[in-house]
């Protein structure tokens, strides 16, 4: 008599949750995708209007290509997509392949252990883990499984505008009243703010995107005012590589934002880290620690980052970098503070396994709070994982990918005042130029 295999459950049914269900497919491994949307990549089709700097060529994964190719698919080889193309050409079908593997409507809230809480060692390790599903009929469910795979990513738990890592003071209140969003805005929703002051907090590639919407539309309507907030106390490496990034839009992104200030469409406000939010005649103005008040604006938009869901993994033995909150074996290679060279190993099995045998964190919640994340890392990280969750070691310990260089020195450092050296850049041919452009001065 054969004893039942419990399945492989995957938490999301992004591209990396549904990549890891092809891999499992493919290895005879049953897989169960738990999404908490009413669609695949639902966190993708929030920002389906953005266009991705990877080109399509790094943007499927190779056992997903395999599964759908006797379908009649075949994979996009030209251009970037947008996040909407990438749902309708690659990521709708994949899901559509694996059926109804995939679950909809069902929220993970908690996995453990099989009788088990978190304290209890003996026999751990031999039972399957539980995971408690949230059904969007209200119904509740529990799953046994053999290994988990965390891919739910860290898109709905945005970081907040305080710099604290707190949300600021009346921040919630300005989400409530329509004043600051955590998102990106689509040229339809930057439209309406024309001739309207808009701020926008951040450094990073969300910020850079953001910015580049609003300047089409200060291009069109020179009234239209935007002051782009830094928490750090100069530009440092905000433009990022330009064109030593090996992928070339990634580079060209951070240019366009460049260029946008200097052509005078953005103020520039370095070292201004938000305490609180009022909401002033209808309004919201941000106010720094330092006192300095930024003049009303219609909108704010908050583009800090993101951070992972922990909240459903308190009974799992997690292994994870108290700074970043990614697996400890990976945090000192993507750490903003410290990483300094542009180029980031690829992961895999041995680097992200937790303390809990058979759980794994991929995608880009294995990265924590870090920004650099890539599909491409995760389909190798998915990969390798799978690999090892099959008992084939050798695959699990070969690395298949080289990630591209960003073209970046010097970590983010830089952060209190535009004269410190950054003691990180060492690695690359010369320093990063500090330049200050056109600061905003408080109440404009």
């Amino acid at each position: 008599m054969e004893v039942a295999v419990n399945p492989v459950v995957v938490i999301g049914a992004g591209p990396q949750g549904l990549a890891a269900a092809a891999h499992l497919l493919e290895r005879g491994l049953d897989p169960i995708v738990l999404e908490s949307g009413d669609t695949a990549a639902s966190a993708v089709a929030e920002w389906g209007h953005v266009r991705l700097f990877s080109p399509w060529t790094e943007l499927t994964d190779a056992a997903s290509r395999r599964l759908l190719e006797p379908t009649g698919w075949s994979a996009p080889t030209q251009g970037y997509p947008t996040g909407a193309q990438w749902i309708d050409q690659y990521l709708a079908p994949l899901a559509d392949a694996l059926g109804d593997r995939v679950r909809y409507g069902a929220r993970v809230v908690g996995v453990g252990r099989k009788g088990r809480d978190l304290s209890v060692d003996a026999g751990r390790a031999e039972q399957p883990f539980v995971v408690h599903v949230a059904r969007a009929d209200g119904a509740e469910e529990r799953i046994e499984a053999s290994a988990v795979i965390d891919a739910s990513g860290t898109w709905r738990t945005p970081s907040p505008a305080g710099a604290d890592g707190l949300p600021a003071l009346g921040e919630r209140a300005a989400v409530e009243a329509g004043l600051l969003e955590h998102r990106m805005p689509a040229i339809e929703d930057a439209s309406p703010l024309a001739g309207q002051h808009v701020v926008v907090v951040g450094n990073g590639h969300s910020a850079a995107t953001t910015i580049g919407v609003l300047s089409r539309v200060a291009k069109r309507e020179p009234g239209t005012r935007i002051t782009w907030v830094l928490r750090r106390g100069a530009v440092g490496n905000t433009f990022g590589g330009g064109s030593a990034d090996e992928l070339p839009e990634r580079g060209a992104l951070g240019q366009r934002a460049k260029k946008a200030v200097e052509d005078g469409l953005v103020d520039l406000v370095t070292g201004f880290r938000s305490e609180r939010v009022v909401i002033d005649g209808g309004q919201a103005a941000l106010v720094a620690e330092d006192g300095r008040r930024l003049a009303p604006a219609a909108r704010v938009f908050v583009a800090t980052g993101f951070r992972p869901d922990l909240s459903f993994l308190s009974e799992i033995r997690l292994d994870l970098d108290m700074r970043l909150q990614a697996p400890s074996k990976i945090a000192a290679e993507v750490d903003p503070n410290v990483h300094s060279c542009g180029s980031v190993r690829a992961t895999g099995a041995a680097d992200l396994e937790q303390p809990e045998p058979g759980f794994y964190i991929v995608g880009a919640k294995s990265y924590g709070r870090a920004p650099t994340f890539l599909a491409l890392t995760g389909f190798e990280q998915v990969r390798s994982v799978v690999a090892a969750i099959a008992g084939d070691r050798e695959a699990a310990e070969r690395v298949d990918l080289v990630l591209p260089d960003t073209g970046v020195c010097g970590g983010s450092g830089l952060f209190d005042a535009p004269d410190q050296e950054s003691s990180a850049g060492s690695c690359c041919a010369s320093s990063p130029q500090l330049i200050q452009l056109g600061t905003a001065p408080a109440g404009r």
